[in-house]
């Protein structure tokens, strides 16, 4: 099988030839993986180690922008945490506003300015030979850059009519920006991704009421236009997020988990395909903050197999629990893939 092909076996509750796998990484190790195991580009490092991942699509910006800018105002900088850095949002142009009047006045970003023609011909080029995935869908983040966290936070409680007005302007722009992608795409996007952190390390960031109350009815309507277009619904959420997975299978719809972080609690593998294996497929697993950074080859081997044990009667991509980190060593990243490779054929 191509890649692609296992991963729309494992989307259309169909056997691949074996578990596939994918690839998230920081910039700096990806970099270093590169270099380390003598790969000209991603394609060469994912041929190598025998990952399937798929490739991203999404229409070119027509505009010119600021410096470290966003079509949304906000302002980012690179934040060096020690061994790598991360682009974080330090501007947020909501963040003084205090009535939906000036929510609603704010210029806001338009669909218009973005090129599906130029998407369409990508699309077109392409080969085939890797899951296309075009569209996104992650309002509370966004909603985060634009507002601050902290008052975002506060929003969901004490400003409702703001938050209210802010994550309908993501919603109106997003739907119709993917609907739009969906379209150039012409039946050649395999999935798209509908995302938002719903937990920390520990516990959920807000209530189910919460969540109900702004995100799940907003999620299921973007994932229906996916379905409407014969697209897979992908979504990521990290942390302890056991008590939103009901309503995100039963009634967002989505057809795959990701990332799995089970040192969380409540994100047990095991009860996660007891409970909930016979409707969505999984994607991660291996832990990324521990083993792939901290242990030893032997831990990383152990626990893929372990996983991979736990998943033989599941629909299962292996992947890191989220993007490997620049302290993680290159054998424990080659060990991974070369164990599921030997350890996924046994299914």
């Amino acid at each position: 099988m191509t890649p692609r092909e296992r991963w729309l076996a494992v989307l259309n509750k169909e056997q691949p030839d074996r578990v596939p796998t994918d690839y998230w990484g920081t910039s700096e190790i990806t970099s270093r993986l590169l270099k380390d195991l003598n790969c000209a580009n991603r394609e060469e490092l994912y041929r190598k180690l025998n990952i399937d991942a798929q490739r991203s699509f999404d229409p070119p910006y027509k505009k010119a922008l600021l410096p470290d800018s966003n079509e949304w105002g906000i302002k980012f900088a690179m934040v060096d945490y020690g061994t790598g850095a991360y682009r974080e949002a330090v501007g947020h142009p909501l963040a003084q506003m205090q009535t939906v009047a000036e929510i609603d006045a704010y210029a806001w970003p338009k669909v218009e300015d973005f090129d599906y023609e130029e998407m369409r011909r990508q699309i077109e080029a392409d080969d085939g030979y890797r899951a296309r995935s075009a569209g996104i869908y992650e309002p509370f983040l966004l909603y985060c850059y634009m507002r601050g966290l902290e008052q975002s936070m506060e929003d969901l409680l004490v400003n409702q009519e703001i938050a209210e007005a802010i994550l309908q302007h993501i919603y109106d722009y997003h739907y119709e920006r993917n609907r739009r992608i969906f379209e150039a795409g012409q039946g050649r996007i395999d999935l798209t991704y509908v995302a938002e952190d719903l937990a920390g390390q520990t516990s959920p960031l807000f209530s189910l009421e919460v969540y109900h109350k702004f995100l799940r009815s907003r999620q299921k309507s973007m994932a229906d236009l996916a379905r409407s277009y014969g697209i897979h619904v992908f979504y990521h959420t990290d942390g302890a997020a056991r008590v939103f997975i009901p309503d995100l299978v039963n009634v967002v719809g989505i057809e795959m988990l990701n990332p799995l972080q089970w040192r969380c609690p409540g994100m047990e593998l095991r009860g996660l395909v007891k409970d909930f294996g016979h409707r969505v497929g999984f994607h991660g697993g291996i832990d990324n903050q521990q083993t792939l950074p901290f242990g030893t080859v032997e831990d990383v081997v152990k626990e893929v197999e372990e996983v991979a044990t736990i998943m033989k009667d599941a629909r299962w991509i292996c992947a890191p629990c989220h993007n490997i980190q620049a302290v993680t060593p290159t054998a424990n990243v080659v060990a991974m893939y070369e164990t599921i490779r030997k350890a996924g054929k046994k299914r």
